[in-house]
């Protein structure tokens, strides 16, 4: 299957215009201002894919916008569904990429979650992860983020008759690399219809590789929501090994932009630390990690089981070895989670996402 299909679509998305921006194209066409809220909604809140679902506009409207605009979405390409409940989606964007997101369902503790993708492959090329090895296609635009969700969360109340309870941004991608996208994304998942979906901004986290000065800009734009350091390893020798961003977002880097965050925000940080065997599952690792727990913000660590993906010679950490690692963190007062992978026998778990 190739990566991408021929697709040409000259006209302008909707979805790119601001309501600002609607506003004035819609009072040039001589209609009340209220109008652009209804389409507004109809674009954000209802999430409708053609114009002519738009139904308390005019026939003449809906004719205008079409032959203006296009509403570009995301066409449904192949769902999976894992044994453990996850269900893995395939989209195909207007031009013709590939991107993929989870659902990722713990009805047990009333959790509905999706994954979704920022960027259609990956530019960073850690070691144990298969969407880097796909290379960076394109950002994905806002839209296409938000699509995601409203997708799913459809998926999840036709499949468990709830609705989605927490958004993270662990797809496909680096959040911050594409980071005006991901911005704009968040302000219409949490904007109240009907210029968006209502969600709460502690219910979304956005997970990166490291970027210290964005995880600045963050704090300095006022972001409220989650953030999650993909941190895999505890001293830059090992991280530089599996993670080449370190070279130039090395730990001190990253500390000190996590700290300014958290002064700045106050908002939760996680650590994301998947164990692979005998490279970073030893107790010295783990004292190594919990000096990085004891700086001037609160953090908790979750540990995640290895998906091994083909190509290299990771493996996952042996279960005495990873419940070892996490009985000595919790011993040292880290709050820490084991988080067994979800959707592995459908390549959906961590790292896992490469369209395959």
């Amino acid at each position: 299957m190739t990566d991408s299909v021929a697709v040409t679509t000259p006209e302008q998305d909707i979805r790119s215009l601001s309501l600002a921006e609607l506003e004035a194209v819609l009072a040039s066409w001589g209609e009340p201002r209220f109008r652009s809220k209804q389409v507004y909604e109809w674009l954000w809140a209802k999430t409708v894919t053609d114009f002519d679902a738009m139904s308390n506009l005019s026939k003449d409207l809906r004719a205008k916008l079409k032959a203006q605009f296009t509403l570009h979405t995301l066409f449904e390409d192949k769902t999976q569904h894992s044994t453990d409940g996850t269900i893995k989606s395939r989209w195909i964007t207007h031009d013709g990429h590939r991107i993929e997101s989870v659902l990722i369902p713990v009805p047990d503790d009333d959790r509905f979650t999706v994954c979704v993708s920022t960027q259609v492959g990956c530019s960073l090329t850690c070691a144990f992860c298969a969407t880097g090895r796909m290379g960076r296609k394109r950002n994905l635009e806002p839209a296409e983020i938000f699509d995601q969700v409203a997708a799913v969360n459809r998926q999840s109340l036709e499949s468990f008759g709830r609705p989605l309870t927490n958004v993270v941004y662990m797809g496909m991608g680096e959040p911050l690399l594409t980071y005006a996208n991901t911005m704009e994304s968040i302000a219409r998942l949490t904007a109240p219809a009907p210029l968006g979906l209502g969600m709460g901004a502690r219910r979304i986290t956005v997970s990166t590789a490291g970027i210290a000065k964005m995880i600045r800009k963050l704090a300095d734009d006022g972001y409220r929501s989650n953030l999650a350091l993909s941190l895999h390893a505890a001293d830059d020798a090992k991280r530089n090994e599996i993670m080449p961003i370190n070279e130039s977002n090395n730990l001190k880097a990253l500390m000190e932009a996590l700290e300014y965050f958290y002064a700045k925000t106050h908002n939760r940080i996680s650590y994301e630390y998947i164990a692979f065997e005998r490279f970073n599952d030893s107790l010295e690792d783990a004292a190594r990690l919990v000096q990085l727990c004891r700086r001037k913000f609160p953090v908790r660590v979750n540990i995640i089981e290895y998906n091994p993906i083909e190509g290299t010679s990771f493996e996952k950490s042996d279960e005495n070895r990873l419940n070892a690692f996490a009985a000595y963190l919790a011993r040292e007062g880290v709050t820490v989670t084991v988080r067994r992978s979800r959707g592995k026998d459908i390549d959906a778990a961590c790292g896992q996402l490469a369209n395959k």
